[in-house]
């Protein structure tokens, strides 16, 4: 906790952008007092009405913007780091990030306040999909959203990665499952369950009927996505209850996916089940269909819900097994175990500081996504910092330095006379680098992911004439634009993978980040910028330059100019495209 400051307070969320104060303008914020007609038995506030301040918050923000109405697409993974209790106040900040075609993602935080001590803490954040509807009914093409400020355009950036994360969540989860590996491990973990202490999951199902009316409307007079979050979590805490005979806290939600529109009239079937326990915490399966009069039921929403019983003392408690029933609760079963294994990918991968995990994270086909995501996470967040320094220029090609929390990143910078898709192809195969820059001796292809991840083997040269050469695992994650405007992307992190250890002859280096980032300027012509957060590894090799001993940094540009220039008719043309979403 910490104490605020009532005058950053007010302008924490401004900047100086060209001498004035900015503020973003699709930037919404609430406020509100919990009271007791708002808390569970507790006297905390109820998730589900948490549920609805933030979707209605986020639905303004994303209503400033589009100029129309908006109905709610998608909730992303919430995870609730605190509770929030009866005369606390809630404060909910909500701003669009990154408008699409017709859909845009706003991005909400939520912090508690107590008023007596002073003090504030984070609640969560979660980033919300909207789409825009014409009052017809017809979808609107929206304007983009122009990014101001280093933090805006850190989120602007990386907005078109979580919806590429969107796109493939169900093909994650279907590879998983069709894991030979994970299979076995179900197997074996099925047959050491002492089942005589199992708890049927039929004893957990719970079946509840809405009907939808006036109050529970929007101003588009379908039922309000909030109201239909909350009626869903409200289902699976009856869910979580009957499990263990007690009050369950909720922890997380998996993504909220909205599948179609429910209205005023309509009668809501919600239904609930656990799907699975962890030793600590459970899964909640939970959806909603709508039907009214004599039609059939329509899928409206489902999501996952995570639960956790606490002692007196606030700790979790352990949570007796279940005995899921034949095919669909085995199904169910298997789901939740997958689903655990991509949350806590994320949230070790993802969510960590880069600061509190280790350089070299183990790779495996299940957490790919999750690298390939944090690895153009880190370079673009890196490069949308607004402190960099210029440290050295010649001849155009500029060299820039940041440093702070004990790191030190460096970026070259240099316009080059070849279009931005040629270099982006050249530059993104690691194989071709040696042919340019002197610090790669050698660089093999050891596995082809896919066709925008690759994971190299590199070998550079010792920096002493005493030492030995280093080696590094990198893998390679390429990204063309999304937009107008957006660069071409090739970010690299190092890994570690099993059948590549390090040896005692070779000295295995990391990297943090690193990598390039490629921009239009015409048709001709691109500017290229490197970026490496330099390791203890790395470090020596830019050191002199650093230092302004040296100007190896231009060379090196140099002779990838020359690259570039010389294999620029023979980049593959059919692949030269840059990708829409």
């Amino acid at each position: 906790m910490s104490s605020p400051n009532s005058t950053w307070g007010k302008l924490k969320d401004l900047a100086l952008v060209d001498r004035e104060m900015y503020r973003n303008p699709t930037e919404v914020k609430k406020s509100q007092i919990v009271m007791p007609c708002h808390a569970n038995h507790c006297q905390e506030l109820s998730v589900g009405q948490l549920l609805k301040w933030m979707d209605s918050t986020a639905c303004l923000s994303a209503e400033r913007h589009a100029g129309c109405p908006c109905v709610t697409a998608s909730v992303d993974d919430i995870y609730f780091e605190h509770t929030i209790g009866v005369g606390q106040v809630v404060n909910i900040k909500a701003k669009a990030n990154r408008a699409f075609n017709s859909s845009m993602e706003v991005g909400i935080e939520v912090t508690c306040e107590d008023l007596f001590s002073g003090c504030c803490w984070k609640v969560c954040n979660a980033y919300a999909t909207f789409v825009a509807r014409h009052q017809g009914g017809g979808k609107v093409h929206l304007r983009q959203l122009v990014p101001r400020t280093q933090s805006e355009q850190a989120e602007h950036s990386v907005a078109a990665e979580r919806r590429r994360m969107r796109l493939i969540h169900h093909d994650i989860m279907k590879d998983i499952l069709n894991n030979e590996s994970f299979q076995k491990g179900i197997t074996e973990g099925a047959e050491s369950q002492d089942l005589q202490e199992a708890v049927p999951t039929e004893r957990t199902r719970v079946e509840s009927v809405e009907l939808v009316l006036p109050p529970h409307a929007n101003h588009q007079v379908n039922t309000f996505g909030g109201q239909i979050m909350a009626w869903m979590e409200n289902v699976a805490t009856i869910a979580a209850s009957r499990l263990c005979n007690a009050h369950p806290t909720l922890k997380a939600i998996d993504m909220f996916q909205f599948r179609g529109p429910s209205s005023v009239g309509d009668r809501l079937v919600l239904r609930a089940i656990v799907n699975n326990t962890f030793m600590h915490s459970m899964e909640v399966g939970v959806c909603a269909e709508a039907y009214k009069g004599e039609e059939p039921l329509r899928h409206i929403n489902s999501a996952f819900m995570t639960f956790e019983v606490l002692d007196e003392a606030g700790r979790p408690r352990t949570l007796p097994p279940i005995r899921p029933e034949p095919t669909e609760g085995k199904r169910r079963y298997q789901e939740a175990i997958a689903r655990k294994k991509i949350r806590l990918d994320r949230k070790y991968i993802i969510s960590c500081k880069q600061t509190e995990m280790p350089l070299s994270v183990p790779w495996d086909p299940s957490n790919q996504v999750y690298l390939s995501y944090n690895n153009v996470f880190a370079l673009k967040m890196l490069a949308a910092r607004d402190n960099w320094v210029l440290n050295h220029e010649k001849n155009q090609v500029s060299l820039y330095t940041m440093e702070e929390d004990k790191s030190l990143c460096f970026k070259v910078e240099a316009e080059v006379e070849v279009p931005a898709a040629t270099a982006f192809l050249l530059l993104s195969d690691l194989t071709c680098r040696q042919e340019w820059d002197r610090h790669y001796n050698l660089c093999e292809l050891i596995t082809k992911v896919d066709e925008d991840d690759m994971i190299y083997r590199v070998v550079t040269p010792s920096v002493s004439e005493a030492g030995i050469v280093q080696d590094f695992i990198l893998m390679a994650s390429r990204r063309p634009p999304c937009d107008q405007g957006d660069p071409y992307v090739v970010a690299l992190r190092s890994v570690t993978l099993p059948t590549h250890p390090p040896t005692e002859d070779v000295n295995r280096g990391e990297v943090m980040c690193a990598g390039f980032t490629i921009y239009d300027i015409s048709s001709s012509t691109a500017k290229i910028t490197y970026y490496n957060q330099a390791s203890a590894e790395v470090l020596p090799y830019i050191s002199t330059d650093i230092a302004g001993l040296s100007s190896s940094f231009y060379s090196s540009f140099l002779s990838c100019s020359r690259f570039l220039l010389e294999n620029k008719a023979d980049a593959p043309a059919s692949t030269l495209v840059s990708t829409s979403l």
